[in-house]
């Protein structure tokens, strides 16, 4: 069973996918628009994405504040969620995603990707982290 992993952003949504036994996360690509409130191609993609690899489960970042709280940016995501689970017909599993970009931003500099390419790859690692939390989670709960 694969699951996608998404961090969704203003004009961004990073993605990631699972391998089929469920263990390890990887980042696939990163879904650009222009404006902020033009979703209907964001979504079609994430469509096709789940189509294409028979995806059972969507886990999607949740940007809460560092006092755990949320704010705007978590209002927006949990109706981009319900729109994804209407479209999808798939749960959406929420994931504290604070300070992922952070950590992807550290494995980029790490990993030696230069300053100037790190913007292609950051938001798909953080979607990888994102969906890697909760794989450990639920591989150590088993």
């Amino acid at each position: 069973m694969r699951i996608i992993g998404l961090d969704y952003g203003t004009k961004t949504v990073g993605v990631s996918i699972s391998d089929e036994t469920g263990l390890i996360a990887q980042p696939l690509l990163t879904i650009e628009r222009k404006h902020a409130d033009k979703l209907r191609q964001t979504y079609a993609q994430i469509e096709s994405i789940i189509a294409e690899y028979g995806c059972e489960k969507i886990v999607l970042g949740l940007p809460k504040n560092m006092n755990n709280t949320e704010g705007e940016r978590a209002a927006a995501t949990r109706e981009f969620a319900a729109n994804l689970e209407r479209r999808t017909g798939l749960s959406v599993i929420f994931e504290d995603e604070r300070l992922t970009t952070v950590e992807a931003d550290r494995i980029l500099e790490e990993t030696d990707v230069a300053i100037s390419r790190r913007k292609e790859y950051i938001d798909k690692m953080a979607a990888a982290i994102i969906l890697q939390a909760y794989l450990d989670r639920e591989n150590n709960s088993k």
